[in-house]
């Protein structure tokens, strides 16, 4: 009789046992399915909506010159060497590339007519660099018609602030215009400007490649990170 109870005993206590784990291991695989279920975190760059201007005249347009200005898009918009007293932009001669997020001061907006469009004028910012005056074009004006595209050339707030959630190793990158590993393509194109995806650019690894302002870069990314640098041709 004591034998037999003891046997009762150990079954009893297996069963417990193996009803336990059962349960425990149900309540794992719940918790790995709900898991695989969760959207993956958002990137945090989605959250920056950078202040615009909308101008859409000369006078309007003026309000670059309220605040500092930062280059969206390096490599991108050509600068002259622009003559105050004949308020004319030397179009004959580009004086330079503005570079990825570069600071500058908006000293004024004016337009002025450009050889290769003299059906037209541009609307031209004019800066300061290195004690000489420059001017590029923000747009153009024709028939009392302006187009002004400032607000996809500049940020009106410093970027630094802007996206303080990147790290300070990868600023450091940017403000020398060099791209690493581990950046994502927002952070190589403050760093090196922008650039053009090969095929279609949207796999989960994609090459993207960079002029640099004369040094090309092919940039390969997995996952939106950049994984391998090399130069580009």
């Amino acid at each position: 009789m004591k034998k037999n109870i003891q046997i009762a005993l150990l079954v009893a206590i297996l069963l417990a046992a193996l009803r336990t784990g059962y349960t425990l291991y149900e309540r794992h695989a719940e918790a790995v399915e709900q898991t695989r279920k969760q959207p993956p975190p958002l990137n945090p760059d989605y959250y920056v909506v950078p202040k615009k201007l909308y101008p859409y005249d000369l006078k309007s347009a003026k309000q670059l010159t309220q605040q500092p200005v930062w280059v969206k898009v390096g490599y991108s918009s050509t600068y002259y060497r622009y003559d105050l007293k004949s308020h004319h932009a030397d179009f004959a001669h580009e004086a330079g590339l503005l570079l990825p997020i570069e600071e500058l001061r908006v000293q004024d907006v004016v337009t002025d007519v450009a050889p290769s469009a003299p059906d037209q004028r541009q609307v031209m910012a004019v800066f300061e660099k290195d004690g000489k005056t420059y001017a590029f074009s923000i747009g153009s004006v024709k028939d009392d018609t302006y187009k002004i595209y400032s607000d996809d050339m500049f940020y009106i707030q410093d970027p630094h602030e802007l996206y303080r959630h990147w790290p300070p190793d990868i600023w450091a990158a940017i403000d020398q215009h060099e791209v690493k590993t581990g950046m994502n393509e927002l952070q190589a194109d403050f760093a090196i400007g922008l650039g053009i995806p090969e095929g279609s650019g949207d796999s989960e690894e994609k090459t993207v490649n960079y002029s640099d302002g004369g040094k090309p870069l092919s940039v390969t990314y997995r996952k939106g990170k950049a994984v391998e640098i090399r130069p580009g041709s």
